[in-house]
């Protein structure tokens, strides 16, 4: 089924075992001869678990390949955060990877997440009381933000200290009466500019002839971080990421080499999201365990519900279509339902209509009319596998029914052979 590259992206609102999938594709057992996970959104707030041999991480910047030695590329639509960066690698070191900066490539082009970004996250997310948007805390919105409208700090002035320390005055003196009033504070300027300067002299930052040095060793898989339903101009506004979590950037960093990819689009067998926003078929009384996913301070409490084939199915167009499924938490305990249709006041809804790109006032709608559905259930069939790929009109090619590779498998010969 795979003709070449690989990317994975999750249908949801993220938390569907995009760690878990990229993790497999890049094992052994997959034989699919990757040469690189090429992280191609998001930022340091991403939380992709993987369990393999006996080891855990959370995956944040990394890409989930590094168990297997496969080495990551930081593209540049990431936002780099490397206080975290660094952090990540001393965990990784701890699970016996060996030198895991050493796995790092990283796009000079990408922008530096700091901790005035971080600190000004959070004084405002502090400041909507109950009217939060579902902020991970971590900086991410106010390091895209700033950089629309300013010099915003890159990856490769962290080369070149005396740009990286004007820009960061600017960017304090910007965050000043933000941050001020608030509990957040953050490093001198002056100790920012030397934790970067080390950081520099840590990693290979390198340009955009990366991607396509990597194409000629064998296979990329674009590892996506958060969901769909959470992209910036397609999800459900205002409770959604500042990244483009569809694939279009993959696709056209591919196009870059003259070449394509196949998508992989990732989901469990029920809705979950974290924080406030619309989760139509949401039940309280359902208690999965998750043992790696847990309220958080900003991020709000986890939640889930029924499976939800409609907004599967807008996720699936607004990404311009899918070559394939990869199904996880088959093994979820209790009976499954499915919401086949909304009702509302005036009628009942069984699609959602993707609208025209960056048509914010379109989303808008949509998180109205999200939040007034009722939606309708009928119980999923005990062979469920066909059923999933005729209401996602997409065939499954991988499946999963516990947290670790041996409980991955495809569906399919053919997704080893291409």
């Amino acid at each position: 089924m795979f003709r070449s590259h690989i990317i994975v992206v999750d249908l949801g609102f993220g938390d569907a075992g995009k760690g878990a999938t990229v993790d497999w594709l890049c094992s052994a057992e997959a034989g699919l001869g990757v040469a690189a996970v090429v992280r191609f959104n998001g930022g340091a707030q991403a939380a992709h678990n993987v369990i393999a041999e006996g080891r855990h991480h959370t995956f944040a910047q990394f890409g989930s390949g590094t168990f297997s030695g496969v080495p990551t590329l930081l593209s540049r639509h990431m936002l780099v955060e490397p206080i975290a960066l660094a952090g990540e690698a001393r965990q990784l070191a701890a699970l016996g990877v060996p030198d895991p900066l050493s796995l790092l490539r990283i796009d000079g082009r990408a922008l530096l997440t700091t901790p005035i970004h971080i600190a000004a996250n959070r004084a405002r997310e502090d400041a909507r009381g109950s009217s939060r948007h579902g902020s991970c805390g971590r900086g991410i919105g106010e390091t895209a933000w700033y950089a629309l409208e300013h010099d915003a700090p890159t990856v490769s002035d962290c080369l070149h200290p005396k740009v990286l320390r004007v820009k960061l005055q600017a960017l304090a003196a910007h965050y000043g009466p933000l941050i001020a009033p608030s509990e957040h504070r953050y490093e001198p300027i002056a100790d920012l500019v030397d934790m970067y300067s080390e950081f520099a002299l840590a990693v290979r930052i390198v340009g955009g002839e990366q991607l396509a040095r990597f194409a000629r060793r064998g296979r990329l898989v674009f590892e996506g971080a958060q969901g769909v339903l959470l992209d910036e101009w397609r999800g459900f506004h205002p409770h959604t990421t500042w990244s483009t979590v569809e694939p279009r950037n993959a696709h056209a960093m591919l196009a870059e080499i003259g070449t394509t990819g196949d998508v992989l689009g990732v989901t469990r067998t029920y809705m979950t999201r974290h924080g406030a926003g619309p989760l139509p078929t949401e039940d309280p009384t359902r208690h999965l365990p998750e043992p790696h996913n847990t309220t958080g301070r900003y991020q709000g409490e986890f939640r889930s519900g029924h499976f939800d084939p409609i907004l599967l199915r807008y996720a699936i167009a607004v990404s311009g279509g899918i070559d394939g499924l990869a199904i996880t938490h088959l093994d979820a305990p209790g009976t499954r339902y499915a919401a086949t249709v909304y009702a509302i006041h005036d009628g009942i809804v069984d699609h959602l209509a993707p609208g025209r790109w960056q048509d914010l006032d379109h989303q808008q709608r949509l998180t109205d009319l999200l939040g007034m559905a009722e939606p309708i259930l009928t119980e999923m069939p005990e062979d469920v596998m066909p059923w999933l790929e005729q209401e996602l009109d997409t065939p499954v090619l991988l499946a999963a029914d516990g947290p670790t590779r041996k409980h991955r498998t495809p569906t399919t010969t053919t997704i080893a052979a291409a």
